[in-house]
């Protein structure tokens, strides 16, 4: 009786590590584009999308002015990353799964999405 139990969790280990592993699988395509959450009225965020551009970078770039479904992704984000949501700058980017935020010199915010 022990063996049939230790066999089926076994099974069960091998089955479920075999699960999560093809789901992390699907996702990472997604993960690989940069997204910008910005406005079109902020000029680090226009400048942010000019030298992502320019470097050839990929990224998908969310008017938080205008999209409130992308405002509260953001903030979720931020939130889950234990990024203070007072006193917040933009652009926030999301680079495959980092969330870090425009709060410095600006310069090195944008070697930091290289």
């Amino acid at each position: 009786m022990n063996k049939l139990l230790g066999l089926l969790i076994l099974f069960l280990a091998v089955f479920t590590t075999d699960l999560v592993a093809q789901e992390v699988q699907k996702e990472t395509p997604k993960a690989k584009v940069m997204i910008v959450y910005g406005s079109d009225d902020c000029h680090h965020c226009t400048d942010t999308k000019a030298f992502l551009k320019e470097n050839h970078i990929d990224f998908v770039f969310y008017d938080i002015d205008k999209n409130q479904e992308a405002l509260k992704e953001m903030l979720t984000k931020l939130r889950n990353a234990n990024i203070s949501t007072s006193n917040l700058g933009i652009p926030v980017i999301d680079k495959q799964g980092i969330i870090f935020t425009n709060n410095g010199v600006f310069e090195d915010f944008l070697k930091k999405l290289k």
